[in-house]
């Protein structure tokens, strides 16, 4: 169970797991997503009612270049250059023809805004698309574009033609002159003469090439200067152009979706929480040994689970109890890897209680010595003496840690011996101390089993400096509140003295830097030990009222509060008298067993 080969940084996790990880990893961020989809919406929103309506009309035609015979055209797309023709059909020239046809001779270049000409492949079609905010306004200005550009074309055409004619005719005056003069000539001359024929022939070639301008002049003045005609005439169009409002709105939730999974990618990017067991694996480089279920209201209200909760520690347990690892040294250190140490406590009590159950003699030592609370939230076995291992051992230190083992009721699982934690003046001397040392080494016992409870790792170093006694470590979390560096960096310190790490416990139960608080044996709220001072002890500080008179402390106060030491202890590290706590014989207590 404790091979870490697969749990490496990959985690053993092909592409297509880790592509479905991260998936799921990114609908954790619902609410990003959401607005995302929300930003897109509304941006689709406004777009198609902020916006105006726009109609688009289209009219189309045909060029054609000069001919004298029109059914004879060729129809040849090279003899134009329709990339010139589009070119000169959205000009300014044009653009005049048009605001003059239209009855705006000033207003060309605000009606060529909302032109646009193009030519399909392989035509000799020129395409005036006109958009307006009014269908009527759209199809009149298409229409009034495409006539001045044929008004145009015609027109160039008609000059061209007129300055040729004019070339030609100003070619042909002095011939017509020559020609009058050989004429006169030849009255003058006698038939039949050399001078006779000689200007006979001048006359002959003078009238051919007058001919040959006159049938050049013919020729051109004949032309077709029409520039092409309309096949398609612009309409009121019936619907805009644009996109409407639902296919805008369509547009929007696809755009949010995409936005929306891109802010969730980045958030998960720079997320240093890790989020799945996949993660914990992967930063641990050890097994994800139980996912402990939520609970109808926050926290469980009591140490000794029930139910399904009850189940998933006995499953941890006996996924323990089947490690080689452990099987072999059976200690096990139930740390946290900051704040509060509450839900730790509560698998550690858990999990002895299942070891209990196993039939192993299980023990659980509360090495938190700092916030000592355990030995008032759990109900003391009635009838039920210490040990024979503990008579004459480290309880023998008056006032010292540790004490006495006290034998705790399990309920149904049996009894399990508790070593509670108590205020130390040096905690780091007594966590080492021999008496701590031969404590924990109980474990080398024939079916015993050592359950140790330590401050968050990288909170204190309690839990470090009894690594090298008890080896085995379970880590407990909360993944959405626990960094990977963390993780990390406790494998680094566990590691580093000398311990293993056999796994984690997961929860979703939230955590933070007060302890929470658990319901004490008779019900009540257990507290912490400042709080177990006042309640269980029943006394007065300084004769002051009642403990139901007194206001009331909220959990920051509560937790920074020292805790009150036992009887045989009534000073504090600075040497002032404390409150001393009186635990309770079994046999003051009513018959009645608390909620487990």
């Amino acid at each position: 169970m404790t091979d870490t080969s697969q749990a490496g940084p990959t985690g053993g996790y092909d592409e297509p797991d880790a592509l479905r990880d991260q998936f799921r990893q990114l609908l954790r961020y619902r609410m990003l997503i959401v607005c995302g989809i929300l930003l897109g919406l509304a941006g689709g929103a406004w777009l198609g009612l902020a916006t105006d309506d726009t109609y688009r009309a289209t009219a189309e035609l045909t060029v054609r270049q000069p001919t004298a015979d029109p059914f004879t055209d060729s129809g040849a797309v090279d003899d134009i250059a329709m990339g010139s023709e589009r070119r000169t059909a959205a000009s300014d020239t044009v653009a005049r023809r048009a605001a003059e046809i239209l009855g705006e001779p000033g207003a060309a270049r605000t009606l060529a805004s909302g032109l646009s000409v193009t030519n399909p492949p392989n035509t000799r079609v020129l395409r005036f698309s006109y958009t307006a905010n009014d269908p009527g306004t759209a199809a009149e200005r298409a229409n009034a574009f495409a006539q001045a550009y044929l008004d145009n074309r015609q027109a160039e055409a008609d000059e061209i033609i007129e300055a040729s004619v004019a070339s030609l005719r100003a070619q042909r005056e002095p011939l017509l002159t020559r020609r009058e003069e050989i004429q006169a000539e030849l009255s003058g001359l006698a038939e039949g003469s050399a001078a006779y024929d000689s200007a006979l022939a001048d006359l002959s070639t003078v009238t051919g090439h007058i001919s040959e301008i006159n049938a050049s002049i013919a020729s051109l003045t004949a032309l077709d200067t029409t520039g092409g005609r309309v096949i398609t005439e612009a309409l009121p169009p019936a619907s805009p152009s644009g996109p409407g409002l639902p296919l805008l709105l369509g547009l929007g939730y696809v755009v949010g979706i995409a936005l929306g999974l891109l802010a969730a990618w980045v958030r998960l990017v720079f997320d240093p929480t890790v989020r799945t067991p996949g993660d914990v694996t992967r930063a641990l480089r050890a097994p994800v040994l139980g996912v402990l279920p939520r609970t109808g209201r926050g926290q469980p209200g009591q140490l000794l689970a029930e139910g399904r909760l009850a189940e998933e520690y006995r499953s941890v347990a006996f996924r323990l109890a089947y490690d080689e690892g452990f099987a072999r040294r059976r200690k096990l250190l139930v740390v946290a890897p900051r704040g509060s140490i509450e839900t730790p406590l509560a698998a550690a009590v858990n999990l002895t209680a299942a070891f209990a159950e196993m039939g192993k003699d299980a023990l659980l030592v509360e090495a938190d010595l700092r916030t000592p609370s355990l030995s008032d939230q759990l109900r003391h076995a009635d009838g039920v003496r210490p040990p024979a291992w503990a008579a004459g051992g480290p309880g023998g230190h008056a006032g010292g840690w540790p004490g006495t083992p006290v034998p705790i009721d399990a309920g149904d699982s049996g009894t399990f011996d508790l070593v509670p934690g108590r205020r130390v003046r040096n905690v780091p001397r007594a966590l080492t101390s021999p008496a701590a040392t031969e404590l924990i080494n109980h474990a080398e016992a024939r079916n015993a089993v050592v359950v140790v409870l330590a401050p968050a790792v990288l909170s204190y170093a309690d839990a470090i400096a009894l690594t090298d006694r008890v080896d085995g470590v379970l880590v407990v979390c909360d993944p959405s509140q626990v960094r990977r560096e963390d993780l990390a960096r406790i494998r680094e310190l566990v590691v580093g003295a000398g311990g293993v790490l056999l796994g984690a416990v997961l929860h979703s139960w939230g955590g933070g830097t007060g302890r929470d608080r658990w319901d004490g044996p008779d019900g009540t709220d257990g507290g912490d030990g400042a709080d177990g001072a006042g309640g269980a002890g029943g006394g007065h500080r300084d004769g002051a009222g009642d403990a139901g008179q007194r206001p009331a402390v909220p959990p920051q106060a509560r937790r920074s509060r020292p805790a009150a030491l036992p009887p045989a202890d009534r000073q504090d590290a600075a040497g002032q008298d404390t409150l001393g706590l009186r635990i309770l014989d079994p046999s003051e207590l009513d018959d009645r067993r608390p909620p487990r």
